[in-house]
């Protein structure tokens, strides 16, 4: 026999075991806490049960995932960059996943937020064309002292939104690097069959005020405040705004959005008492707004 002769044979003989053991494998995959694979997961599961499944060390991550696709009903996604000329991303998805799923398999320790927590919680009827996923930065302390004309500033132009986005099938992600939190009431949620990283009510209210771009702009934003008036609670809104320790005073932006949303009186109230030493904007980039003087606030014309 030859040298290749040899490497064929051995070849047939990890097969052999990979299709030996293939209920037991299929059953790993099968129960694993999740259905979007990375390989390094993948490799994982392998490592773990490659003594009990009686494979030998040649056969490797590689051999085992072909197996596994080949063999069972994972297959490979392929999420695309959008506007960056950097290499697409492969995840292994088992059976059938959803689109949220997916995004969130994209980078670790993310979750979804914005406009995508407001649909999933069911807090307007908007379906999301781009799903947002929050990968929190590193720490970074708060500089500089607040006065009117920085937030004149600052609030002059149109929001800086992000640029990295991937698309699978029909689908946009947008990656969203939020400022550091220790993922400040992210909480897990069942949605669809799976468990969703997504940032709660409070906070999802509190983000889409700080980015309304990110949730189709201040009347979306007023929609989803509408469609938590009986879910939401302002103390932990209030705590978790506190901790998040923002610069700027977007409490005046949330407590205008819970007034004109037809809060009780004594729930936004909460937000008032916490100051109103400047002018502040609803949204970036504001053309004629209108000024409402209860919140010292500049709104879309309209809205007021």
């Amino acid at each position: 026999p030859t040298v290749r002769d040899y490497a064929t044979l051995a070849s047939m003989g990890r097969t052999s075991r990979l299709q030996i053991a293939r209920t037991d494998i299929l059953k790993a995959i099968e129960t694993a806490p999740r259905r979007v694979f990375w390989a390094e997961d993948i490799g994982e599961i392998l490592e773990q049960n490659r003594a009990f499944w009686r494979l030998s060390s040649r056969t490797g991550l590689r051999q085992f995932i072909e197996f596994l696709i080949e063999k069972s009903d994972l297959h490979v996604k392929e999420i695309i960059p959008v506007n960056h000329d950097i290499p697409a991303i492969y995840r292994y998805v088992w059976k059938e996943a959803s689109p949220f799923e997916v995004a969130l398999s994209l980078k670790r320790e993310a979750y979804l937020c914005h406009g995508t927590a407001v649909a999933i919680h069911g807090l307007n009827d908007q379906i999301p064309k781009r799903l947002y996923l929050n990968k929190e930065q590193s720490p970074k302390g708060n500089s500089g002292e607040l006065t009117q004309a920085g937030i004149d500033r600052a609030f002059a132009n149109k929001q800086r939104e992000t640029r990295l986005i991937y698309r699978f099938d029909e689908t946009e992600v947008a990656i969203v690097w939020g400022k550091s939190t220790g993922n400040l009431e992210v909480i897990e949620m069942n949605y669809g069959g799976s468990n969703l990283r997504i940032t709660s009510i409070e906070r999802t209210l509190i983000d889409i005020a700080v980015r309304p771009a990110y949730a189709g702009g201040p009347l979306q934003v007023l929609a989803a405040y509408r469609g938590a008036i009986e879910k939401v609670s302002v103390g932990v809104l209030i705590a978790t705004l506190r901790k998040l320790e923002y610069i700027y005073p977007f409490h005046q932006a949330i407590g205008f959005y819970m007034e004109r949303a037809g809060y009780p009186k004594s729930k936004y109230a909460r937000l008032k008492e916490l100051g109103l030493k400047f002018d502040f904007y609803l949204s970036y980039g504001l053309k004629d707004p209108e000024y409402v003087p209860n919140w010292r606030m500049y709104v879309p014309k309209g809205l007021q």
